[in-house]
């Protein structure tokens, strides 16, 4: 058998075994090791052996756990919520406000957190009923929920791009540093759409009068006192870390322990919640632990057979794609295979393919891998929430309330794929959206 037809029937077994439900780990982590046991004989054992140390020896991954402690701390002592209330006071009596205030609460989660879980959860929860009772179409809000809460895997810190990272043996702070732009970008448009929406219809998000929000100067400059502990958090991890003083690793605890901190000066911070966040960072963490390592080993066996010179002579010499063609491609199957997976089981299954050619693409862009994996982590954000089995739609329907059916869900996010859509298209046309301050801080 040559080793396309071996590549192509690896490929083939590891979305057979998805087909049937299997976990994702379970199905790559088992076609690596049976194809290198029959390619190899019984030293191909060690191949998914090695992984396990490289993947062991990847210090970032420590960031991992760290970062998903404090987001489910910060969502647990109710520090979104008090964020929340303050932006509903100041930016509540304008038209649309609240929706709006919602996005930029999105963004200060997402500096806070890594995932879209925590944004979801929060807006579900405390944003939507809020809305919901002052009048707001629930179409739109649902929907700026959703958008905004996939933010999350963009704005650093990006669970994601350490997964990233961790696989293409790329800097996580660089990656970082070249999600800020199109994060805030994209931002920025969610916010802006919400604005003309609702200028062109004001009974979609109708202003609240000065009764409802009858409040002091006082009371609303003590509220502002809200927003101090999520900067002071964000600062400490990520000002830290951007100055020089922390490491990585270092930023991650900071963060961490900012996190367990603010909790307990608010007095919400218990043994029940401590317990509660350990388990749920322990079952996340070794979840991506056990993606990674069935994607590492898969990479071994697929690189060492050949595949991935095979998938560049199909791209460039059969087919005669140019550099961009290859890489708009590769966008576009992200797009179709977000509408089936998450975004961890698309980069165990791109992995093997896509990060290897990209690196023998000449596209002229400094930072080349830093610049796919921004575009990667934006496609992850369509996969979220597109169907038919986006996590963020199946997350939405079981947090939502009653009134919003699965129907109001699917037309709520098109404006929003969109406008992702758009983002991306922007930031393959003007790399330095995402590149420039990465750059621009390592040439410091």
């Amino acid at each position: 058998m040559s080793y396309e037809a071996t590549a192509l029937l690896m490929f083939a077994s590891m979305m057979a075994l998805l087909l049937t439900g299997q976990r994702v780990f379970a199905a790559v982590g088992f076609v690596a090791a049976g194809a290198a046991l029959l390619l190899y004989g019984t030293g191909g054992v060690e191949m998914p052996f090695n992984a396990t140390f490289k993947l062991f020896n990847w210090f970032p991954m420590l960031t991992l756990p760290l970062f998903i402690y404090m987001g489910y701390v910060l969502s647990e002592s109710g520090i979104a919520e008090d964020l929340y209330r303050m932006l509903h006071v100041w930016l509540g009596r304008f038209a649309g406000g609240l929706a709006i205030g919602t996005i930029l609460l999105m963004v200060v989660i997402s500096a806070m957190n890594g995932l879209s879980v925590a944004g979801m959860a929060i807006g579900s929860a405390i944003a939507l009923p809020e809305m919901l009772r002052r009048g707001y179409d629930k179409v739109l809000i649902t929907g700026v929920v959703q958008g905004g809460s996939s933010l999350g895997i963009l704005i650093p810190p990006s669970v994601v791009m350490v997964l990233y990272g961790v696989i293409a043996r790329e800097p996580v702070s660089q990656l970082w540093l070249a999600g800020v732009g199109p994060g805030l970008l994209m931002a920025t448009m969610f916010g802006i759409y919400v604005w003309a929406r609702v200028r062109l219809n004001p009974s979609l998000a109708p202003a609240l009068t000065e009764e409802e929000l009858a409040m002091p100067l006082r009371e609303k400059l003590a509220l502002l006192r809200a927003g101090i502990i999520p900067f002071l958090i964000f600062f400490a991890m990520t000002g830290l870390f951007l100055m020089g003083y922390t490491s990585l690793v270092e930023s991650a605890a900071v963060g961490a322990t900012a996190a367990t901190l603010a909790a307990a000066l608010k007095r919400r911070l218990s043994w029940r919640m401590i317990r509660d966040t350990a388990r749920r960072t322990l079952a996340i963490s070794c979840m991506f632990l056990w993606l990674i390592l069935a994607a590492l080993a898969f990479s071994a066996v697929f690189d060492g057979i050949g595949a991935v010179r095979a998938v560049e002579r199909l791209f460039i010499t059969n087919w005669e794609l140019t550099p961009w063609q290859t890489v708009i491609l590769m966008q576009l199957s992200f797009i179709v295979m977000g509408m089936f997976l998450d975004d961890t089981a698309m980069l165990v299954i791109v992995a093997p393919l896509y990060i290897p050619l990209v690196k023998m693409l000449d596209l002229g862009i400094e930072g080349q891998m830093i610049w796919f994996g921004v575009l990667y982590t934006m496609t992850c954000q369509i996969a979220y929430i597109t169907p038919p089995f986006g996590y963020n739609l199946f997350l939405m329907r079981g947090l939502a309330p009653r009134s919003i059916t699965l129907v109001d869900i699917y037309r709520s996010i098109w404006p929003f794929v969109v406008m992702m859509a758009l983002t991306i298209a922007l930031v393959m046309l003007f790399p330095a959206i995402a590149m420039w301050l990465p750059q621009t801080l390592t040439g410091r």
